[in-house]
């Protein structure tokens, strides 16, 4: 069993027992809040504004569990300031108004407001625009709360009226603190129930840094356990699985396809394997990730192994055909090919080097050989006349000038030397040798 570690105090009003072990074990001081001290020096922006001194508006932006509520509501508490909350799930531009109204209202006797906005990120460009005039002009203080990367999520003018606060998932050490507190705390759990160190080890492995997630883990085994102590068994009996910190429609989707995609790229495929895993316990779309193997086949692949676009297309038409969960196999299959396949962008930069020729206006006259012949008139243009057919050609090629007139001997494609590849480097000189007859 661990040592218990002094309880914290608990708030002057005291929670509602009746409430969730997550929300009856929220800070009360910022001495209880843990895994932010970066943001909480001495005289700091956040540290000036829960002590009421602060007048910037923020937007504290964060995974879930990490303290962002917490926050808002110390400084709610702050001395003399009215507190609004809204969130973005329910609230409108007529709601924001009406809160900037009597925002107003009250600054006509002296009292300041503070607004507290959760999931911030969900109000739509109309909603953040109604904020900006009450924001610059301090008729409120802005504390606004986001999962997401504010910088794709908030309008930028009000990124540019307040200070973006970035919280960090809690460590081991500061969710088993938490754990620990809130075993022992009257808010909590009050000694009544005991934890092994194995139990702990796992509750903590089972948070991912989201001290809201533990408490809520923690709460629920004490459930299980009954009389008897919280065990590794009776964590795993009253959790089926971790839950996965991914959010389907926020930057944390994107952040975890990208380490997906780049791991993949980069051949180590373990890493691959795990971040598909990430995607599949979340319950992402099957055929969003056959879509990007698709995608990655030709553009990090390519030539070096042809075959990978066809691995790739049918795993996607596979994901179509079966569904999930048996699809999850196809794309193990997948992603272990592409993974451990030799790798090669010849074919992107290729594609990207005739396209930037293209848009830089090397785009001549088609030559008039190749022209299309197949219309009346074509012949006295000198359409398609002198045009030699390959295959008449003993090799089945034969020397004949295809590109524009400026594009004569511009080399795109450039075959690595990697997998199939290491053919392609002779074959492609050859090939060119004739055509171009050197």
């Amino acid at each position: 069993m661990f040592d218990v570690e002094p309880a914290a105090p608990a708030a002057a009003a005291g929670p509602d027992p009746g409430a969730p072990l997550a929300v009856r074990m929220r800070p009360a001081t910022l001495d209880e809040v843990l895994g932010q001290d970066h943001l909480l020096g001495p005289g700091s922006p956040l540290r000036r504004l829960v002590d009421g001194s602060g007048a910037a508006s923020v937007i504290l932006y964060g995974p879930p569990g990490t303290g962002k509520t917490t926050l808002a509501s110390l400084i709610s508490q702050a001395t003399g300031r009215r507190f609004e909350a809204l969130s973005a799930l329910s609230a409108g531009v007529k709601e924001v108004r009406a809160v900037i109204d009597a925002a107003r209202r009250a600054a006509v006797h002296g009292q300041a407001t503070v607004l507290f906005i959760d999931e911030v990120h969900r109000f739509s460009k109309t909603q953040q625009d109604a904020l900006l005039a009450a924001v610059e002009n301090r008729v409120v203080l802005l504390v606004a709360a986001t999962t997401e990367n504010p910088s794709f999520s908030v309008v930028a003018p009000l990124l540019s009226r307040s200070l973006i606060l970035a919280l960090q998932p809690l460590g081991a050490a500061d969710i088993a603190t938490v754990l620990r507190r809130a075993v022992e705390d009257p808010r909590g759990l009050g000694g009544t129930v005991a934890v092994t160190d194995d139990g702990l080890d796992l509750l903590v492995r089972l948070a991912a840094g989201d001290a809201r997630r533990a408490l809520t883990a923690l709460e629920v085994s004490a459930q299980t356990a009954g009389d008897g102590p919280i065990t590794v068994e009776v964590v795993e009996q009253s959790l089926d699985r971790a839950a996965v910190r991914y959010d389907r429609d926020g930057d944390q989707h994107y952040d975890v396809i990208s380490a997906f995609i780049k791991s993949v790229r980069g051949s180590d495929v373990d890493a691959a394997l795990h971040y598909l895993a990430r995607m599949l316990v979340a319950g992402e779309d099957p055929r969003f990730v056959a879509r990007r193997l698709m995608i990655l086949a030709s553009e990090d692949i390519g030539m070096a192994d042809a075959t990978a676009l066809l691995v790739a297309t049918a795993a996607a038409q596979t994901v179509a055909l079966i569904g999930m969960p048996e699809a999850q196999l196809t794309l193990a299959h997948a992603t272990t090919y592409l993974a451990t396949a030799p790798k090669s962008n010849a074919v992107t930069t290729a594609l990207s080097a005739a396209m930037s020729d293209v848009r830089a206006g090397k785009a001549g006259p088609v030559p008039a050989q190749l022209r299309d012949g197949h219309y009346a008139g074509a012949a006295a243009l000198g359409h398609a006349q002198g045009y030699r057919y390959a295959h008449d050609a003993p090799e089945g090629v034969l020397a004949q000038q295809y590109p524009p007139d400026d594009l004569v001997g511009v080399d795109y494609y450039r075959p690595t030397g990697r997998g199939a590849e290491r053919e392609l480097l002779s074959r492609v000189q050859r090939l060119r040798d004739i055509i171009r007859r050197r």
